[in-house]
């Protein structure tokens, strides 16, 4: 079972809003995942509240062997800076 940890479009129409989950690759974007780890407001005004990541359970999940999916990954090492 490969992992990814990617988003998972919620919210309304015209009003975006993500989770960053674990999920199986094989699984539908917005299916079952296994844990959520933070989450993704593009439309929100500060940087803090834009995203919020558990980054000790992102590193645990990438020590198990988790691939990050491209937009995480961006998203990631904003969080960095």
């Amino acid at each position: 079972m490969a992992v990814t940890i990617r988003l998972a479009r919620q919210g309304a129409k015209k009003s975006p809003q993500y989770l960053i989950v674990v999920v199986d690759s094989a699984k539908k974007r917005d299916g079952a995942h296994l844990k959520a780890l933070g989450h993704y407001y593009p439309k929100a005004k500060t940087a803090k509240e834009k995203l919020q990541i558990d980054a000790e359970a992102l590193k645990a999940w990438q020590a198990k062997g988790a691939k990050l999916s491209q937009t995480v990954g961006q998203l990631v090492k904003t969080l960095a800076k």
